[in-house]
């Protein structure tokens, strides 16, 4: 029983290679989506939590290209874009074979 509960926790844990960051709120209902879809296909993120702090939300907007919404998303350091564009990438099959490859 274990064993199943796990494999449906960490449903991709061996093919995840990529380094993924993500700027958030705290309470903002878009980061909590993007989360659950990271979590979903068990990728271990780092996240940067912005509340209140206009000096982080100034660096993650110099990444973003601008963009000062949350979340933002990054994997390999390449701007993904929030969480639409995410859930994009996920049902255009593009998401994964992101994840998988390995930091350079």
């Amino acid at each position: 029983m274990l064993n199943f509960l796990n494999s449906l926790f960490n449903r991709h844990p061996q093919r995840i290679k990529a380094a993924v960051e993500i700027y958030t709120w705290q309470t903002c209902p878009y980061c909590i989506r993007a989360k659950m879809l990271l979590w979903w296909k068990g990728v271990k993120f780092n996240e940067y939590k912005i509340d209140g702090n206009e000096a982080a939300r100034a660096k993650m907007a110099e990444r973003a290209n601008g963009r000062r919404t949350v979340p933002q998303i990054f994997i390999n350091n390449q701007h993904i874009g929030g969480c639409d564009d995410l859930y994009q990438l996920d049902s255009q099959g593009q998401l994964d074979p992101l994840l998988a490859q390995p930091v350079v």
